[in-house]
């Protein structure tokens, strides 16, 4: 009797490192996303209060015909590079379990390791269009509460 088990497939190393490694990236975004943020933040109400300022000073240059300033690149901190972190264990997660998948592994820690590796991107990217939407919100609701400064502005 044959062992049907034993085909000539190769050991899932491949595919149990890349669903280890899919794990760890899963964890990690989890963890980014409930302990973080880990550098230094302004409060809530300076940075609105900031962005209200630069948003009235802004439409004044514009009504004005004045130049806006030039931008600014933006400075990396720690969170960001803990973000950029997770999404790279992700990849690394899909390319190892993709190489366990082409070298004809067993199918299922592979699978695993890359849908794994995929959700851990999905939930980071999803997570920040959640919370992106919410500033929007946010924005809205505040410009919406200076709309008669605004009004006066362009004769509404």
């Amino acid at each position: 009797m044959t062992d049907v088990a034993s085909t000539d497939t190769a050991s899932p190393v491949f595919g149990w490192i890349g669903f280890g490694i899919g794990a760890l990236a899963l964890f990690a975004a989890l963890f980014v996303f409930w302990a973080g943020p880990f550098a230094p933040q302004q409060s809530t109400g300076v940075s609105l209060g900031e962005l209200a300022a630069e948003i009235g000073k802004s439409t004044l240059r514009s009504a004005a015909g004045l130049e806006q300033p030039e931008p600014v690149a933006r400075s990396r901190d720690l969170d960001d590079f803990l973000q950029i972190g997770v999404a790279m264990l992700g990849a690394l997660a899909i390319v190892v379990s993709v190489i366990g998948l082409l070298r004809h592994e067993r199918r299922r820690p592979a699978i695993a390791g890359t849908v794994i590796g995929v959700g851990a991107i999905l939930f980071q990217f999803f997570a920040m269009a959640f919370f992106a939407f919410l500033g929007v919100l946010v924005i809205m609701a505040l410009l919406n509460s200076f709309s008669d400064m605004f009004s006066g502005l362009f004769g509404g």
